[in-house]
């Protein structure tokens, strides 16, 4: 039996789009630590 080498095609779209995902994700995370250090609350304006 052969190894065939199996290539995966991703679409250059795709990965630009978990990109962007990731860097929004980071960006929502920055905010959230910067309203608890603010604020002294996880949720501001809940308790």
């Amino acid at each position: 039996m052969e190894n065939q080498n199996n290539t995966r095609n991703v679409d250059p779209q795709k990965t630009k789009a978990e990109k962007l995902n990731g860097r929004f994700a980071l960006v929502g995370l920055i905010a959230l630590v910067g309203a608890y250090v603010t604020t002294g609350q996880i949720v501001p304006g809940v308790i």
